[in-house]
């Protein structure tokens, strides 16, 4: 029997009331994003213990009733690396998920895999073997076939089932909360980050050279780039690229000929907003002082400390040994970043954040290991050549006061 695709608000409506009443249900979407400010939603796929189904939202659909429900903190939403998901939830209604579980995030904490792609899940929780994702499809072309509306069902088809074994998994390892806390900060992270997309300007390149003023017009542009962008419905790329946004701040030129002097500028899409560019920086040109962000720290340059690099591939090492032991993966424990800001808090920078490795569960797993390594406290020794988990790290014995 072939997958049902609903098209009328009618019969979406009865799926929603169907689904508030199932209490849990594996939700995916299949969008195309090449050409837009924010990814264009084809097709969203709903799957319960009872019914699999497609939707297709491109007639018009007023898709809040579901929005709704994936806000609702009493309905378990299940995703496999659900990021596009959990922005199209907050972007509808500016409510993030309230009980969304991300099965590739438990992955990682069950396993030495981490994001492992839905089919590798698949196999390795179901042991099935399924199509990989359908990378090629237009998913914004119509008629969708049978196949394509086939292959995006799939894709909700295991997750209710994989979700139930890793709750198992979960329970048995003393990782639930583990699980919930990622899941969460997950979500928190991406919605705190549409919250403060004008503060994202921060991590465009080279901005290490330039003055203070140069900062504040990079940073004036980057906001304009933003608004144009979300305007018109396009991608950054196509207003102004990074590069070209920096080197503008850096030159900060006063007429539209010196905006266009650059090779790369002479683009129709960008000549376009010349300018607007002017307007721009003639105004960030006006910015107070004390209003102007501070001084970066130069970006031609490594910003960490000799010691840190040393420290933090030494640790990286403990690191990997212990989440082997652990059965879980390095990456989502740490990142090269998280191991060096746990050096420097660890040196005693009291102007950082308490970095991730030092508080909950990453404590208590290998943080409070990595500190006593610090501190001299546990030896390093090759135990087996052959394990998977080759090296031994032991408490050294108190020793005698001098």
């Amino acid at each position: 029997m072939p997958p049902q695709l609903l098209t009328s608000q009618s019969e979406f409506n009865e799926l929603c009331q169907r689904m508030h009443a199932c209490g849990e249900v594996a939700f995916d979407t299949e969008f195309v994003s090449e050409h837009t400010f924010r990814p264009l939603l084809c097709l969203l796929q709903f799957g319960t213990k009872e019914e699999m189904v497609a939707v297709d939202p491109l007639d018009g659909l007023d898709l809040t009733p579901w929005w709704e429900i994936m806000a609702d903190e009493e309905t378990r939403i299940i995703v496999h690396g659900g990021r596009e998901e959990i922005l199209f939830c907050w972007h509808a209604i500016e409510k993030a998920p309230g009980n969304l579980v991300d099965v590739q995030i438990v992955q990682g904490l069950l396993s030495r895999g981490f994001p492992l792609s839905h089919s590798a899940i698949v196999q390795k929780v179901m042991r099935k073997r399924i199509h990989g994702k359908e990378t090629r499809t237009d998913w914004a072309k119509r008629p969708l076939t049978t196949k394509q509306i086939e292959y995006a069902v799939e894709d909700v088809r295991y997750l209710i089932d994989i979700a139930a074994k890793q709750r198992r998994r979960l329970k048995s390892t003393k990782r639930t909360e583990w699980a919930d806390q990622e899941c969460q900060e997950f979500v928190d992270t991406l919605v705190e980050a549409q919250r403060t997309r004008g503060d994202a300007w921060v991590k465009l390149p080279k901005l290490g050279r330039l003055s203070q003023l140069e900062l504040g017009i990079a940073r004036d542009l980057f906001r304009w780039r933003e608004g144009v962008a979300d305007k018109t419905n396009r991608p950054f790329r196509t207003i102004l690229r990074d590069d070209l946004l920096v080197d503008l701040a850096h030159r900060h030129p006063k007429t539209e000929a010196e905006v266009l002097s650059s090779r790369d500028m002479q683009r129709g899409n960008y000549k376009r907003h010349a300018a607007d560019i002017i307007r721009v920086i003639q105004e960030a040109s006006q910015t107070p002082e004390h209003e102007l962000p501070e001084k970066l720290k130069s970006d031609s340059v490594d910003h960490s400390k000799q010691e840190e690099h040393v420290l933090g591939k030494l640790l990286a090492i403990a690191l990997a040994n212990c989440c082997a032991e652990a059965d879980l993966s390095p990456a989502i424990v740490a990142t090269s970043n998280d191991l060096r800001d746990f050096v420097r808090w660890y040196l005693g920078d009291q102007g950082s954040d308490v970095p991730k490795l030092a508080h909950g569960w990453r404590y208590n797993l290998c943080g409070e290991m990595l500190e006593n390594l610090l501190d001299g406290k546990i030896s390093l020794r090759v135990s087996d050549p052959n394990s998977d988990h080759p090296l031994v790290f032991e408490l050294l014995p108190d020793s005698p006061e001098q």
